[in-house]
């Protein structure tokens, strides 16, 4: 019994749990043993029993390893990653998650580039209604004035 609680222990201290979570679903891996991920500040690592911590990762790629297996590589629109007893908490609006770096590397560049075609399409649906507001007001204030 004190031989199983003592692997246990040692488990606990070796690894951490995953939380992933979107609008969507959600997902969890248990047996993490490193996270990659960027903020701010740059880039920065996550191990076991690391110290609490809570912030907002950038655009871009994060990963992650489960026991000594390849990494698992996250695209994400930004999210916010907390950490506190061994569980890794990230939530953002989307996430793809791929163990092929050049395939999620090309998903995310895909992503990126029709997110930005939809902004300039917003942005010129925003100045069509923009010019026509003032095109209204000016002419409003010109049969005002007669």
């Amino acid at each position: 019994m004190l031989h199983a609680r003592r692997h246990w222990e040692n488990e606990r201290m070796s690894s951490f749990k995953i939380q992933l979570q979107d609008a969507t679903h959600a997902e969890e891996f248990a047996g993490a043993t490193a996270f990659v991920g960027e903020d701010a500040s740059g880039s920065f690592g996550i191990l076991p029993m690391h110290a609490p911590i809570m912030t907002s990762l950038v655009i871009g790629l994060a990963r992650f390893r489960i026991g000594a297996q390849a990494w698992h590589y996250l695209a994400m629109p930004r999210a916010v990653l907390y950490f506190r007893d061994n569980l890794l908490t990230l939530s953002t609006y989307r996430y793809l998650l791929d163990d092929d770096y050049m395939r999620i590397s090309q998903a995310l560049q895909q992503q990126l580039l029709d997110e930005q075609a939809q902004l300039a399409i917003m942005n010129r649906s925003l100045r069509r209604m923009e010019e026509e507001v003032l095109k209204r007001l000016w002419e409003a204030s010109r049969t005002g004035l007669r």
